[in-house]
């Protein structure tokens, strides 16, 4: 009988994301039975304490050679076979671009229904599971639930908040079943275009720019700001498209989805398909010399006036009051 929930997730390196941790504490607030973690990859094993400590009762790796680099369908039959095995409940992926890969892929190898992009998973009177998650581009909220035996859901980066246990991880032994002719399309390399910066779907603070800064160049007046408050930057589409900024600085509806404590609107008009970018922030914070610009509508703080002027004066006060402390 299906019973509890498997965790889907990334590492590299031995390490996971923070959103691994994240998964993981809203499963074992859910679960009636075990809550398990799969990853891949022939350092996986170096994650196993970790994942105990923030709610895997018991760890799946599917170590080797084969699983070192990402592939679409060789990794999609494997959790395939590994849902088979486990016969859990509800199945957790990540909503980021591996993720939102991965877990497609999965949910037509076992015919399951996948809720995307949830930010919310609430248990349903029947021991199985509903979901929150936005439609309309982010004006509404919808309740989902998932009819099929299995139910999949992505869960958005950092809305959970992470909580450690004192629980240790046990090790499940698990038959990928995957030959390696099966992975037909294999990530071959990976490029890092923002620096080592904080990643902008887990980041705490977003410091964003639009067309309001005028010229490629100015965007240092935004890189000052992100570097006293110790916050990541971004972008709306325009930036990226120009490329005055690379495109993983892209936030909104065809970019990257981010759920920070305080995101800077900066020069940015605020088109719907940016504002669907970042409606699950905590508080907006919008600069702009244009009063009536729509980014106001959806911002908790505003400042009208000359970016120019309002960036370096704001950097400068919060210098001073680091200085101070």
């Amino acid at each position: 009988m299906a019973d509890g929930i498997l965790v889907v997730l990334e590492q590299a390196g031995g390490k996971v994301r923070r959103v691994a941790y994240e998964m993981l504490s809203l499963a074992q607030s859910l679960a009636p039975g075990k809550v398990s973690a799969l990853t891949f990859g022939p350092d996986a094993e170096a994650t196993r304490d970790g994942l105990g400590r923030y709610g895997a009762d018991q760890t799946v790796f599917f170590g080797g050679d084969a699983f070192a680099r990402y592939s679409s369908d060789g990794f999609g039959l494997a959790v395939a076979h590994a849902i088979d095995q486990v016969d859990p409940t509800a199945v957790f992926f990540p909503a980021t671009a591996w993720g939102k890969d991965l877990a497609p892929r999965v949910a037509a190898l076992i015919q399951a229904g996948l809720a995307t992009d949830c930010t919310e998973v609430l248990p349903a009177s029947d021991g199985r599971y509903e979901a929150v998650r936005p439609v309309y581009a982010g004006k509404a909220l919808a309740r989902v639930a998932i009819d099929t035996p299995r139910q999949l859901f992505s869960i958005r980066p950092n809305i959970h908040k992470p909580v450690e246990t004192e629980r240790a991880a046990t090790p499940l032994a698990v038959d990928p079943q995957v030959d390696p002719a099966e992975f037909q399309a294999v990530v071959t390399e990976v490029r890092q275009s923002q620096g080592g910066q904080l990643e902008l779907t887990e980041a705490e603070i977003i410091v964003s720019g639009g067309r309001g800064i005028k010229a490629p160049d100015n965007y240092r007046i935004l890189d000052d700001l992100a570097a006293v408050l110790g916050a990541a930057t971004g972008s709306s589409r325009p930036l990226a498209d120009e490329g005055w900024v690379p495109h993983s600085y892209h936030i909104g509806q065809t970019g990257k989805v981010v759920s920070p404590t305080i995101y800077f609107a900066i020069g940015i008009s605020g088109a719907i398909q940016h504002l669907a970018g970042i409606s699950g922030s905590k508080y907006i914070v919008a600069i702009n010399n244009d009063k009536d610009a729509p980014i106001f509508k959806a911002a908790n703080y505003g400042i009208v006036g000359d970016l120019f002027k309002v960036v370096p004066a704001l950097t400068r006060e919060i210098q001073a009051l680091k200085a101070n402390e």
